[in-house]
Formats: C-alpha cells, structure tokens, sequence
C-alpha cells in the first residue's frame, strides 16, 4: 500500500466533520509521534473535514488548549477532504463510522475504499468500530477523553504502520536532546 507515488512516504489523512476537534487532535498526537521517533521523512499527516462550516479555521480553541497542555501543537487551519484526496493519501481515518460511510461515498475506486479506516481500530483496547466521540457541544472534560483516545489509536496505528511497512527503528526518546 501506497509508497510508490509518495516517494517511498506514508501519507495519512484523518478525517472528522468540521476539521476543528477531533481530526486535528489526531494529526498533532501523529504528527508528534512520528517526529519522536524520527520518522518525519517516512510518515506525513494532515487532517481534513468532511464538510465547509470551518474552512480555514484553526482548531477549537479547547482542543489547541488541551493539546498544547500535552506538549502537542495544533497549528494546521480546517480544510475538506475531496474526492481527488485519495490519491495522495495511503491511510484515510476516519473518527466514526458515520464518517467512513461518507468517505468511502467519495472513493473512487475498491484500492481507495480500502484506504479508510475507523481510526480506534488501531488501538487494541477499543472494540472494532469505536467511535472518538464529537466533544464540540460539551466542556473541556470532552476535549481530554478526545486527546486519550487519539492517543491510543495513533499509538496503535504507528505499531500498524511499524509492522506493515519498511519503516525504520525507533529512534530512543533522549537522542534528539
């Protein structure tokens, strides 16, 4: 899967409805796990919504306030997954099954459907088909249950990607200090 028109990188897309919560959540967790384990040649990330209302828009600030908590920046602005999308990306997760049905509409052909994945399903403690719950409507409790399960789900999936893919060794924590 998909290392030949990306030059040999794996590129990854998660996707929710507005790209303001939950899809920029996991590109930054992502984003941070493939830069501390020095895989930044080998793996890129973006995020993406399914519909308009916030293109343009940076992240909820209550998703950049409880990422940066972390030590997760969130600095990418909402943009709309498009149909024309699936080929550039190799992995297109999604944060609901809602989503993948709406996603997988877009595909253009069984190769690209094959690319979109419920992306809980990466993390081994979460039942097939789990959904990261939308916290928009609710406080900032919402927002730290997000970031916990995208991290477990990115988690996951970088042991997939490790597994599935040529990537190198982790590099050990302390080597970039």
């Amino acid at each position: 899967m998909g290392s030949s028109k990306n030059n040999g990188t794996l590129r990854l897309c998660f996707v929710c409805l507005g790209n303001i919560c939950r899809s920029p959540t996991a590109e930054g967790i992502m984003r941070t796990l493939v830069s501390q384990q020095g895989l930044d040649g080998h793996i890129e990330v973006e995020s993406a919504g399914t519909g308009t209302w916030h293109l343009g828009e940076p992240a909820d600030s209550r998703a950049r306030e409880t990422a940066k908590a972390r030590g997760v920046t969130l600095d990418r602005r909402a943009q709309q997954f498009l149909r024309e999308w699936f080929d550039r990306f190799d992995y297109v997760l999604v944060m609901d099954e809602d989503i993948q049905k709406t996603i997988r509409r877009l595909s253009p052909s069984t190769d690209d459907h094959a690319k979109v994945h419920v992306l809980r399903d990466f993390d081994p403690d979460s039942p097939k088909g789990s959904r990261v719950p939308d916290p928009y409507y609710g406080g900032p409790d919402g927002f730290e249950d997000v970031f916990d399960i995208c991290d477990a789900a990115c988690r996951g999936l970088l042991a997939h990607l490790r597994a599935s893919h040529a990537l190198p060794d982790a590099r050990p924590a302390d080597s970039r200090r």
